[in-house]
């Protein structure tokens, strides 16, 4: 599917589910990687991940560009367009528009876990520790009790 084809299927969906207009443009974009598309507010035209198309098919591909079409008409009309509000989450009922697309095949398996790793730093003035999951430099910090050096040790 080409742009000028994405941008037809935008034009029909918004005449067939808001009974209203797309005036703006809509085209894909291929560094879109967490999303199936964004709104954007300053020019209000509408990304859509090509991904989602090819691995999910026509109809993911629909309900995410009723998403995002919602975004669209309800920040054109000054009214609740963000996911928390409640003119978003009724016109959403009404179209039968996905809060969330599912996640792309590729990327299942892919996600990333957070660490068990912890870091234990021990101050070598007197004995104060602190137990972190990120790691930082102690040679940039200082006991918060006694202001004396750090050690760093991993933990697991």
């Amino acid at each position: 599917m080409t742009n000028e084809e994405l941008q037809s299927l935008v034009e029909s969906i918004s005449l067939e589910y808001f009974n209203k207009s797309f005036r703006h443009t809509a085209v894909f974009n291929s560094r879109l990687r967490t999303t199936g598309g964004r709104y954007l507010l300053q020019t209000h035209n509408i990304e859509i991940n090509p991904k989602y198309l090819i691995e999910c098919g026509r109809v993911e591909l629909i309900g995410i560009i009723k998403h995002e079409l919602c975004h669209y008409h309800l920040h054109l009309e000054n009214k609740g367009y963000q996911h928390r509000d409640r003119d978003f989450k009724q016109l959403m009922k009404e179209t039968s528009a996905p809060r969330h697309c599912q996640m792309l095949p590729s990327l299942k398996g892919k996600r990333r876990r957070a660490s068990n790793k912890r870091y234990l730093y021990t101050c070598l003035t007197c004995g104060q520790r602190y137990e972190r999951r990120r790691r930082m430099n102690p040679a940039r910090y200082r006991c918060g009790r006694c202001e004396g050096p750090l050690n760093e040790r991993t933990l697991g």
